[in-house]
């Protein structure tokens, strides 16, 4: 893996690719890790680009995978880091971690509503309970009293 630092050599070069090659061809220089892009239509809206809902698609993942590791680490469970980037997937896998990143959100945040209610539960028990040792020992005192 390379570095981009000031005082590297660099080349400018400019790309011309074949729609169906260019995600293969745009993820192995990411993963080379030797390259930067620039673009080159600044003042094209983001709406009209062409990967507009690729990129859509990939923040969204993005934005599960941040908030699956925020849980995880609230939870304090240790997160492996191999130090290693994973491959790019390929378009057809894309649609499956998709699925699986939906998932695990979905049961995350089904898990902590579930705990969240539960929490409610148990203090709504806990103070029925104190009411009730209070009222017996109310009745307790009266009874002792009234003999």
């Amino acid at each position: 893996m390379g570095s981009l630092f000031r005082s590297e050599e660099m080349c400018k070069a400019q790309l011309y690719l074949q729609s169906e090659a260019a995600y293969a061809c745009v993820s192995e220089l990411g993963e080379l890790g030797l390259v930067q892009f620039r673009d080159l239509n600044p003042d094209v809206n983001a709406f009209k680009r062409k990967f507009v809902n690729e990129v859509r698609r990939c923040d969204e993942m993005e934005r599960k995978l941040r908030y699956l590791e925020k849980e995880v680490m609230k939870s304090d469970i240790p997160i492996l880091d191999t130090g290693e980037n994973p491959d790019a997937p390929a378009p057809r896998e894309m649609i499956d971690l998709e699925a699986v990143f939906e998932k695990l959100e979905n049961e995350i945040r089904e898990v902590n509503s579930n705990q969240e209610a539960l929490k409610r539960n148990f203090l709504e028990l806990t103070e029925l309970k104190h009411i009730l040792r209070k009222t017996q020992h109310f009745f307790d005192e009266v009874n002792i009293c009234g003999r």
